[in-house]
């Protein structure tokens, strides 16, 4: 391994390590970090990396990792719920783009088959950047995260037939090299007639789906019986490569054959660990993909043609930004929606590079053409990340603060003894256990959603915010005994307990707590009837698990009981301490562990009473 290789992978590394922390800490999100950490050390600045055409085309199997990894959480029902998007939001954008741009292009003194050529290339979003951006908001499952997806798609397969539509483009326009030009994507089918190509091409994706469904799941069985995790990891990989050089063989992209086969591995039961095993390669190829762009960025052009490329960036995100708005409108995507769309996908693509070689390559874009384009390019993909930022926190805010959102329910008047403020999973259990045994109660929740889906089976409940006075009133609670705080999120919850005991201090307030803290600032409040989350359910599991280990059932359970009553006391001694001196209390926690330990030791003593105490008369479980 030569000294400059480990040269240049440490600056990469030290690149990444600096500029995506920085980058993240600012909200600029890790994607643009990477691109300013490449342009820093690219070429074009400081020239601690030299040509990056290699890392480039090395990185880009990130980018087919990542469509992998999307197939995966894509099932096969879910695809096909989609095909409409696909289709028809992916074709429309495609069509139209390159419509627009080819007339943009054309008016611009461009002979038509150049102009065409330049509006199919331009009309590709960078599905790399986008995906991740989205990933990064939590926006992928959203309307307008959904038709992103479904655009890239249909962009990556439209590559093919673009690939095939430049060498005719060529000979209508006269190109010097039309016809001997050799491109990346070639396939190796070239030889063969078209209709050989075309069952080839079938056969491949049939094969792929085929041994995907069928032959891996045998594969994957006989490997995790091996039990070495490596060998997992290296089967995950051998899978992904497999499929993206049989895809490239037959001239398909590699990116959309993994896609498919991720799909089609959705429904295995060895998908989560296909996920985990491939995720740490994605996200390093993919930001060295990101690097590499940015790297790759001629800035000697930018400086010399200022005006040009300015114009060319300009251009090129405003066409394809009110292209793609109009179409948002068009399919009904929403307001909201639509600005998501537009600012994503309002980018040239990686593919543009790979189509702007092509093309050059068959005479159909010049060099002095080809270079501002390939600057515009990158510098639109270095763009997106700033304009759905613009969007998140300029655009997004005016429509989610005009969404008309449902009024709250008008609750009945009732006599009922309680009044339960939250129906999620934890306190639909006690509204259920207090119905079974007769007792009215009146039920209060904030998520729509959970109030419609539970009434759906029976389960009344009213959706309304429980930390309005009013609301409160209209339910009863001037006439009621208990109120029960069940609510999950914590600000909430404590705003809650405050207003209760401030306007019906005859309540008797009973509460959830998420966590320690939280139990800590309901003890401040004056709330002792208060069961933290998980402790019930987590401690019974204890009991289970001492059993397996040898303990009588009388022993497990008095073990567990010794822990909860002295863990419930050391909460309500520790929240006498908690919020001021910080070392006074890890200092009291510290002797709490300590005076725990000590305890169980003194009840190890009394071991010889087992025999004598013991209410169980089966011994320990056996072994299965």
């Amino acid at each position: 391994m030569s000294p400059e290789f480990l040269f240049q992978a440490v600056v990469y590394l030290i690149a990444a390590v600096v500029a995506v922390p920085i980058a993240k800490r600012l909200g600029l999100g890790s994607v643009l970090g990477y691109l300013l950490a490449g342009i820093v050390i690219g070429p074009s600045l400081l020239g601690l990396v030299g040509e990056v055409e290699d890392v480039q085309h090395f990185a880009e199997f990130g980018v087919v990792m990542m469509l992998f990894v999307v197939g995966l959480e894509l099932r096969p029902s879910l695809l096909w719920r989609l095909r409409g998007p696909i289709l028809g939001t992916g074709s429309a954008q495609v069509l139209a783009t390159a419509a627009v741009v080819a007339g943009v292009a054309a008016l611009c003194g461009q002979a038509w088959p150049v102009a065409v050529t330049v509006g199919l290339i331009l009309t590709m979003s960078s599905t790399a950047i986008v995906i991740q951006s989205l990933a990064e908001r939590k926006l992928l499952n959203t309307r307008g995260g959904q038709a992103c997806f479904s655009v890239l798609l249909f962009q990556d397969i439209a590559v093919i037939p673009i690939l095939a539509a430049l060498p005719w483009l060529a000979k209508v326009h006269g190109g010097s090299n039309a016809g001997d030009h050799s491109h990346g994507h070639e396939s190796a089918l070239a030889h063969l007639p078209q209709w050989a190509q075309t069952l080839c091409t079938i056969g491949a994706v049939v094969a792929v789906v085929v041994v995907a469904h069928y032959f891996l799941r045998y594969v994957f069985r006989y490997v995790a019986a091996s039990k070495l995790r490596e060998m997992f990891t290296i089967v995950a990989l051998l899978v992904v490569a497999g499929v993206a050089w049989l895809m490239q063989l037959v001239g398909l992209s590699a990116a959309l054959g993994t896609f498919i086969a991720g799909v089609v591995l959705a429904e295995s039961e060895y998908r989560h660990q296909l996920e985990a095993d491939v995720e740490p390669f994605k996200g390093l190829l993919l930001g060295l993909f990101f690097m590499a762009v940015g790297a790759g960025l001629n800035l000697g052009l930018v400086v010399a043609q200022p005006g040009m490329i300015a114009l060319l960036v300009f251009g090129l995100i405003a066409v394809k930004f009110f292209v793609l708005l109009a179409l948002g409108g068009v399919f009904q995507l929403g307001w909201g929606a639509s600005f998501i769309f537009s600012c994503a996908l309002a980018q040239g693509g990686e593919f543009c590079f790979v189509l702007l070689g092509t093309a050059g390559g068959l005479g159909l874009v010049g060099p002095e053409l080809a270079g501002p384009l390939n600057a515009a390019v990158a510098i639109s993909m270095a763009l997106t990340p700033l304009m759905l930022i613009a969007n998140d926190r300029l655009i997004q805010p005016r429509f989610a603060s005009t969404t008309p959102k449902r009024e709250h329910d008008v609750v009945e008047s009732h006599d009922h003894p309680v009044i339960l403020a939250g129906f999620g999973r934890f306190g639909h259990i006690i509204g259920r256990l207090l119905q079974s045994n007769g007792f009215g109660v009146t039920v209060l929740d904030n998520d729509p959603d959970q109030v419609e889906m539970l009434g759906r089976f029976g389960l009344k409940s009213f959706y309304g915010d429980a930390s309005r006075a009013d609301l409160l009133a209209a339910a009863g609670a001037e006439k009621a005994k208990l109120f029960v705080c069940a609510v999950d999120d914590e600000a909430k919850s404590l705003e809650i307990v405050d207003l209760v005991r401030h306007e019906f201090p005859h309540l008797r307030i009973l509460a959830r707590a998420t966590s320690r803290n939280h139990a800590y600032e309901l003890i401040k409040r004056g709330i002792t009837d208060y069961r933290r989350d998980l402790l019930g359910s987590s401690l019974d599991l204890s009991v289970d698990i001492l059993r397996a280990l040898g303990y009588r059932a009388h022993r497990a359970v008095r073990a567990v009981e010794l822990f909860r009553c002295y863990d419930e006391e050391s909460v309500r001694e520790l929240a006498k301490h908690y919020g001021g001196d910080q070392a006074t209390y890890i200092s009291m926690a510290r002797q709490h562990l300590e005076n725990l330990e000590s305890v169980f030791r003194q009840d190890l003593k009394r071991q010889h009473l087992d025999a004598e105490d013991a209410w169980d008369i089966a011994g320990p479980p056996k072994e299965r």
